[in-house]
């Protein structure tokens, strides 16, 4: 019974290992950055909130559809703080950060964001 309880408690820490690496693993996103209260009409929110847009995949004009986009909501770090707020406008931008989900949404802590273009 112990040596049982001994596996189980090695694949535990095995399997949250595993689940932190990944958790832990950069990305490089790009996209538009736009705000998410003044831009996307989000309800809720207070102040400005940086989201990258990211197409998922091209489909045709002619189709008479657009294309579908992810959401990447931006940690307000020195990063982010430092790229600034974009309000009205959208910035083609490049994202390098660790993905997460808090809330349904999708974040992403940058460390390093830089204009495209």
């Amino acid at each position: 019974m112990k040596l049982l309880a001994k596996l189980v408690m090695v694949a535990a820490v095995v399997v949250g290992l595993a689940g932190v690496s990944v958790a832990d693993e950069s990305v490089t996103l790009q996209g538009k950055v736009v705000c998410a209260k003044c831009v996307l009409k989000k309800k809720g929110l207070k102040e400005c909130q940086n989201v990258l847009m990211v197409p998922e995949k091209e489909v045709s004009v002619a189709d008479g559809k657009e294309a579908k986009e992810t959401a990447f909501y931006i940690v307000n770090n020195d990063v982010g703080l430092k790229f600034g707020e974009v309000c009205m406008e959208a910035k083609k931008t490049s994202v390098t950060g660790t993905v997460s989900e808090k809330d349904d949404l999708k974040w992403i802590t940058p460390s390093k964001m830089e204009p495209i273009g």
